[in-house]
C-alpha cells in the first residue's frame, strides 16, 4: 500500500495542474474576448431592433439602440484596460456598429416613399462613410465626424420623447448626416476611463435605460448626445 503513495500523489500532483492550466486557459479566453462579447451584444441588440422595425414596434426598437449605445461605449473601455485590442475586434465592433447605429437607426425614419428612401440610405451611407474612411489623422484622443453611436442615441431619444414624430426625426436625422460627414474634430468618448463624474453618467444612463420609464430615460440619454455633439471639448475631452 506504501508503494502506492508515490503514484496516488503524482496523479493528484497532475491532476491539480492541469486544473490550473486549464483555468488558466479559460481566464485567457474570457480576458481576450470579453470586448468581442460586447460586440457581439451589440450586434444583437442591432439585429433585435432591426425586426423589431420590420414588425413596427419602434418603440422597443429605440429601447435595443439605446441598450447598444451603450454597450458600444462599453465595449472599446473593456478592450483598453484589458489589453485584448486586436484586428478581429476591430472589424466586429465596425460590424456591430454599422448594424446598430447605421441599419437599425436609418429604419425609425419609416420609409415610405422614394424620398423617405434616398433619407434612409444616406443615413445609412454617412455611417459607413464615418466608420471606413474618417480617421484621427495621427492627432491622439480625438475623432474625425461625429461618433455615429451619439447620433443615433439622439435619434432614438427623440422618436421616445416625441411619440415617433416622422417629421422632426426626419429632420434630425439630416442634421446628424451634416455632423458625421463633417471633418471637425470630436474627443474620443473615453467615459469609463476618465474623470469619475463621466462614469457616473454613464451608470446613471445604464439606471436610466433599464430601470426608468421612457420619458426619463429619453430625456437622459437625448441630454447626454446633445451635449457631446454641441459642446464635445468644453465638456468631454478626454482628461484622464
Amino acid at each position: 500500500a506504501f508503494r502506492r503513495l508515490p503514484g496516488i500523489f503524482q496523479s493528484t500532483k497532475k491532476l491539480v495542474l492541469n486544473e490550473r492550466a486549464g483555468r488558466a486557459r479559460t481566464l485567457e479566453f474570457i480576458r481576450q474576448n470579453a470586448a468581442n462579447g460586447l460586440s457581439v451584444a451589440n450586434l444583437v441588440a442591432g439585429l433585435s431592433s432591426v425586426l423589431c422595425s420590420l414588425n413596427r414596434e419602434y418603440h422597443h426598437s429605440c429601447w435595443l439602440l439605446l441598450v447598444g449605445f451603450l454597450l458600444d461605449l462599453a465595449d472599446g473601455a473593456v478592450a483598453r484596460r484589458l489589453d485584448a485590442c486586436s484586428a478581429l475586434g476591430a472589424k466586429l465592433d465596425d460590424f456591430a456598429d454599422f448594424t446598430t447605429f447605421g441599419l437599425a437607426t436609418a429604419l425609425l425614419l419609416q420609409p415610405r416613399g422614394v424620398l423617405d428612401g434616398l433619407l434612409a440610405i444616406a443615413y445609412v451611407m454617412a455611417v459607413f462613410t464615418r466608420l471606413c474612411f474618417f480617421s484621427s489623422a495621427g492627432i491622439p484622443f480625438t475623432y474625425r465626424g461625429l461618433p455615429c453611436p451619439y447620433a443615433s442615441s439622439l435619434l432614438a431619444g427623440t422618436f421616445l420623447l416625441t411619440a415617433g414624430n416622422v417629421t422632426l426625426l426626419r429632420v434630425t436625422a439630416i442634421v446628424m448626416i451634416l455632423f458625421m460627414v463633417d471633418r471637425g474634430f470630436y474627443p474620443h468618448d473615453k467615459v469609463l476611463e476618465s474623470q469619475l463624474w463621466k462614469k457616473v453618467v454613464y451608470a446613471g444612463g445604464v439606471a436610466a435605460v433599464l430601470f426608468s420609464p421612457a420619458a426619463v430615460a429619453s430625456v437622459y440619454c437625448l441630454a447626454w448626445s446633445t451635449s457631446y455633439i454641441v459642446f464635445p471639448f468644453a465638456v468631454w475631452s478626454c482628461k484622464s
